[in-house]
């Protein structure tokens, strides 16, 4: 099968997997191991990882948190402040700490919102437009004087709409309020530099730019006042005393290579970055982008196999809609529509050829359409009738043209 899903994971790069491999079988201590050369040595490539992923996010080490993924960053974000929040305002019962998200969030933090609305906390999730983007004057009118955090994803998972977190996050900033952003999705396709970007705890995840599964980081931001913070567990004081255990030491070093492995795109201001003129960018076999805005090659050429992708569709089937922004502010490795005119689920199981899917990888349990497009406003029928792209460094124009095959095939049979 062709593997069209990178949303959802991507393949270990072979630069990763030859990173990790001695610290499996050769180098294989225990990084809190202070009293011997294999504590020693894991704790250097620990630090050493550290200091890379410190190199691309512009910002320094000891910010950095290694958890177990996103999710688990997401958790420790959103319940940490909480949790630090709510001593200080017991006192009085009406003045619960008050937290704010968007409908289109991934499930890991959607999730937890609700789980501290049952207990109590005072949550907002606020609608978004027909794109998918949550709007800066949304974000400040549901301020209020307890609102002790916003949680915002940079780039999201289905859709790959960008959302203003610049913006966003200077408004934060003007109210005393923290800034939490789930960036999985941006590294090496978006700028994420933390001396430009204003927010306060970022999420990030290895597997979702050909690292390792199982390791991810919360970065916490650590150059103003000390942001509240409680761990969800305890046991050891590891990391910062912010998430014990013991330090999964392979997939840190494979997480710190996967960035080395990516480039850090020069920095537009960051709400007007735009993709345009995208006849223009296939007919040139890349995407055309503004001036002053360069992205890594392997970002170029995903937006240009995903233009030739879209192009090859609607040249040869109609009904097809664009979910999300249409080559505004979006991914450049990510496509996703939705299909009139046919069953979703027959849609699904007939693509013997291509791996794709429908929506997030993390809500497959759930036999719901889509979360992200019903928040749009996306009929339940479309949204089942809807099939996500997500491109990678790996993929190839002969993939491409094979899936346009299947699907125009597949399309046509389901309409007869």
């Amino acid at each position: 099968m062709i593997y069209l899903d990178n949303h959802a994971t991507t393949r270990v790069a072979p630069e990763v997997l030859a990173a990790m491999l001695p610290y499996f079988s050769e180098e294989y201590g225990n990084a809190a191991s202070v009293n011997h050369a294999f504590g020693w040595r894991a704790a250097e490539a620990v630090e050493r990882a550290r200091e890379q992923i410190a190199r691309f996010l512009n910002c320094p080490a000891e910010w950095i948190v290694f958890t177990s993924g996103a999710t688990e960053a997401n958790n420790l974000a959103i319940k940490g402040v909480v949790t630090a929040a709510m001593p200080r305002r017991l006192g009085n019962s009406n003045r619960r700490p008050h937290i704010i998200t968007d409908a289109a969030e991934h499930r890991s933090i959607l999730d937890v919102f609700k789980r501290l609305q049952r207990g109590g906390t005072d949550v907002t999730i606020l609608p978004v437009d027909g794109e998918g983007r949550l709007r800066p004057e949304q974000v400040a009118d549901a301020l209020k004087p307890e609102t002790v955090l916003v949680s915002v994803m940079l780039a999201n998972n289905e859709i790959g709409m960008i959302n203003p977190v610049t913006m966003i996050g200077r408004l934060c900033r003007e109210q005393g309020v923290l800034l939490h952003c789930d960036a999985v999705q941006a590294i090496g396709k978006l700028p994420v530099d933390l001396q430009l970007l204003p927010v306060d705890l970022l999420s990030l995840s290895a597997h979702k730019f050909h690292g390792p599964k199982g390791v991810g980081a919360l970065i916490v931001r650590r150059d103003g006042p000390r942001i509240p913070l409680e761990p969800l567990f305890d046991g050891g004081g590891h990391e910062q005393h912010l998430r014990s255990g013991t330090l999964p030491v392979p997939l840190i070093v494979g997480f710190g290579t996967a960035f080395e492995l990516v480039t850090q795109p020069r920095k537009p201001p960051f709400d007007e970055l735009h993709l345009i003129n995208p006849s223009q960018a296939v007919r040139n076999r890349f995407l055309a982008i503004p001036t002053g805005w360069r992205g890594p090659e392997m970002s170029v050429e995903m937006a240009a196999l995903r233009d030739h992708l879209w192009y090859q569709l609607t040249s040869e089937l109609d009904g097809l809609m664009i979910n999300g922004p249409k080559w505004g502010e979006r991914l450049p490795n990510n496509l996703n529509f939705s299909v009139a005119g046919v069953d979703g689920e027959a849609l699904m199981s007939s693509l013997k050829s291509i791996a794709v899917s429908s929506g997030s990888a993390c809500s497959t349990a759930e036999p719901e359409p889509s979360h992200v497009l019903r928040a749009m406003g996306v009929s339940d029928s479309l949204s089942r009738a809807s099939l996500r792209f997500g491109l990678s460094r790996f993929t190839t124009e002969a993939e491409i043209d094979v899936a346009v095959a299947e699907i125009v095939q597949v399309v046509r049979r389901l309409r007869a």
